[in-house]
């Protein structure tokens, strides 16, 4: 079993020192779910939604998160982020959209969460951006798909 790296020896949290790793290109994917009304899914698709370019504004939200992830969880790093992609795929038969973040850095410590943060705050901007017509959205299977870098290497999420 793998230690747990946010704790000393006493179990008090503290922020790993990652100052002697090497630095290396890091690149993680995640992606996650976000479930509408069958009229929320149309007007999103069809680029309707009163709010405007919904998936548009939900990618910009996903990115500025993405490079505020230190600010968001105590112990995280803060990052010098070299890319972000965020893209989406509509799942006609069961009114769901998918989103895929990909982010990449050349340094010392991984960008997973930083991945994972901009799937769920574009799922929640997606949400914010169409609660007027449908408040029952869920957001689900938000993971970590891949990464890639540091020294354990090559993650590849098994479905």
């Amino acid at each position: 079993m793998t230690e747990l790296t946010h704790f000393d020896a006493d179990g008090n949290a503290v922020m790993v020192d990652v100052s002697k790793k090497v630095e290396t290109e890091r690149v993680a994917t995640a992606s996650g779910k976000i479930a509408l009304s069958e009229a929320a899914y149309k007007l999103v698709k069809s680029g309707s939604m009163a709010k405007g370019d919904v998936l548009g504004v939900a990618r910009i939200a996903g990115i500025m998160a993405a490079k505020k992830v230190d600010d968001l969880i105590p112990l995280c790093h803060p990052l010098a982020i070299t890319k972000i992609n965020i893209d989406f795929t509509y799942l006609d038969d069961t009114n769901q959209i998918e989103i895929e973040a990909v982010v990449g850095i050349c340094g010392k410590t991984g960008v997973e969460m930083e991945a994972l943060t901009a799937v769920s705050v574009t799922a929640l901007t997606i949400y914010d951006m169409c609660k007027a017509v449908d408040k029952s959205m869920l957001i689900s299977d938000i993971c970590l798909k891949k990464k890639t870098g540091g020294k354990s290497g090559t993650f590849i999420r098994q479905e």
